[in-house]
């Protein structure tokens, strides 16, 4: 079994930051793809970034490439989600996640995730 525990998320303004941290309990973080999804209310989950096992590739939705950016500690067994120049419709609940083995590349359909973290509210004024 694997625990996902998001921190990070909180009230920001339009164009600023924020930071969001996921720690993972297990011994199956540092060979597995792991990423970040959001959903707003009355929406599915839709996928924002992912990371391979080693950091060599990431992927991002077209919504917030050049603002986001995913990078991962296997030491510290944690993925991260550095947030900039938010905007209002970045408002979303963000879910840390951890693909399934037998999935790779560029598939990151929510159905391709073993496990779900219990999500963090990120708020962005305007």
């Amino acid at each position: 079994q694997v625990q996902l525990v998001e921190s990070g998320g909180g009230l920001v303004q339009a164009g600023g930051s924020l930071r969001l941290s996921c720690v993972a309990s297990g011994r199956t973080f540092s060979s597995r793809a792991v990423g970040w999804f959001r959903q707003t209310p009355g929406k599915e989950r839709e996928f924002v970034a992912g990371i391979t096992w080693n950091g060599g590739s990431t992927y991002y939705a077209d919504s917030v490439k050049g603002r986001l950016t995913i990078s991962r500690d296997n030491a510290k067994s944690t993925v991260y989600l550095q947030m900039n120049s938010l905007k209002p419709e970045d408002t979303a609940v963000y879910y840390c996640v951890l693909r399934s083995q037998y999935y790779g590349g560029v598939y990151w359909a929510a159905s391709a995730v073993d496990y779900w973290g219990q999500g963090t509210q990120v708020t962005v004024s305007s």
